[in-house]
């Protein structure tokens, strides 16, 4: 499952959401030539646009799971050999069978991360980008600045009023972080829902008609089948006045964690093995189990609780995972494991061509390897059971040359023998 990243990125992920953010408004702009302006529809289309681009990178980390789960019963027979054994020459010679098996089918033991590595700063920038539109999508941002702009003209502190306005509210904004910017009004005026709106028209009266207007596009934009794509479900559900109020954000979350369950599902098709009792992989395998039950739960618990156009791109990144997967199983169920195979040695021999070096040999490498292994380890058994004879004669020679012909070795007179041995010794 995706994690959600709540602090305005920078750094490392800010050209990720600024491109995505661009991808986003020329959807909005797209929308807006049929005269359809509305953020849930953009977002269904922004993660379907995302899916398609990272479509590469899901396809290649589905082959690396699926050549994974061909190759697991020789690496835990590997461990399941050295069980037990911690010590040095044990865990190296454990270590180049393993390596021996990946080179064997053409892979690395961080081959399936790097696709991770790469699928995570888009993810977060994404999640972002969802989070505070306004923020990165120009064509909305415009419809917020004209009630910014409005609110700045007036000759009063309205940075301690719109605070005041916000603890009356309820409204969070430590996600807000400059009240006194125009970016900072921005963000928080993104948070308020239609009923607040109105409020705010209360608020600053001469300026009633301009929120008026602007607010009526915003909330169209901000509306997808009746639910309002700022508020949280949970604050929609339980109403700060309290009470139930039935309301369809309740699917959201629902929904979010239904979907997400399936699509854990149907990406373990290809990777599950029924382990058997006793195998070491059965925690493993039931600490999946026990994964793809509470990552949906953490689902449902995330969408009640975040802005429900968060909860529109769980359930839309969802279904169209779904879709995507039951296609990728598809493909993946009538690869030949073989051909595959074949190729990512051949695709190894070409890096190490590059490199100057020699084709893969993974036998002779295995066997080379552990038997340079096995030679020192009898090389340094030989050493040490040499010393241990060394000095067994040693404790012999010792004894035999103290010894005297007294059958009582505690005797006055043995003991001034060994004293006369010892001196005639040194001399």
């Amino acid at each position: 499952m995706e994690f959600l990243v709540l602090t305005k990125v920078g750094g490392i992920l800010g050209p990720f959401a600024t491109v995505l953010g661009v991808i986003m408004d020329w959807l909005f702009q797209l929308t807006s030539i049929f005269g359809i302006q509305n953020i849930g529809l953009c977002i269904i289309l922004f993660t379907l646009v995302t899916k398609l681009l990272m479509f590469p990178l899901t396809l290649k980390q589905q082959k690396s799971s699926k050549l994974m789960s061909v190759m697991q019963p020789e690496i835990s027979a590997v461990q399941a050999k050295y069980k037990g054994k911690t010590d040095q020459d044990s865990m190296r010679k454990q270590n180049v069978e393993i390596q021996a098996v990946y080179e064997k089918y053409g892979t690395s033991m961080t081959g399936g991360c790097l696709q991770l590595v790469i699928q995570m700063p888009i993810l977060f920038s994404l999640y972002q980008v969802i989070y505070q539109i306004p923020a990165y999508v120009p064509s909305v941002k415009r419809v917020f600045e004209n009630v910014v702009g409005a609110i700045g003209s007036l000759n009063v502190n309205h940075v301690e009023t719109l605070k005041q306005f916000a603890t009356d509210n309820k409204i969070n904004i430590a996600r807000v972080h400059d009240m006194s910017t125009n970016n900072g009004m921005v963000d928080f005026l993104y948070q308020l829902n239609p009923t607040q709106w109105g409020q705010l028209q209360d608020l600053f009266p001469t300026i009633k008609e301009v929120i008026a207007v602007n607010a009526e596009q915003i909330s169209h934009m901000n509306s997808f089948l009746g639910i309002n794509l700022a508020s949280t479900p949970s604050s929609v559900i339980l109403p700060a006045g309290g009470g139930f109020h039935f309301s369809l954000a309740i699917l959201i979350p629902v929904l979010a964690g239904a979907s997400q369950w399936f699509s854990a599902k149907l990406m373990t098709v290809n990777q599950s093995q029924v382990p058997k009792a006793g195998d070491e992989n059965n925690t493993m395998a039931q600490s999946m189990k026990m994964m793809n039950t509470v990552m949906p739960l953490m689902s449902v618990f995330f969408c009640f609780t975040f802005p429900s156009g968060i909860g529109i791109y769980w359930i839309a990144s969802s279904v169209f995972q779904i879709i995507q997967q039951l296609a990728v199983n598809r493909y993946l169920s009538g690869i030949d494991m073989d051909e595959m195979i074949k190729k990512n040695v051949e695709k190894a021999n070409k890096k190490r061509a590059k490199k100057g070096l020699p084709p893969q040999r993974v036998s002779q490498n295995a066997t080379a390897n552990l038997k340079n292994l096995q030679v020192s380890a009898e090389k340094d058994d030989a050493d040490m059971n040499a010393k241990l004879e060394k000095t067994r004669e040693q404790v012999k020679a010792s004894s035999d040359y103290y010894k005297n012909g007294s059958s009582n070795p505690n005797s006055i007179s043995a003991k001034a023998r060994m004293v006369q041995k010892y001196n005639e010794k040194q001399k």
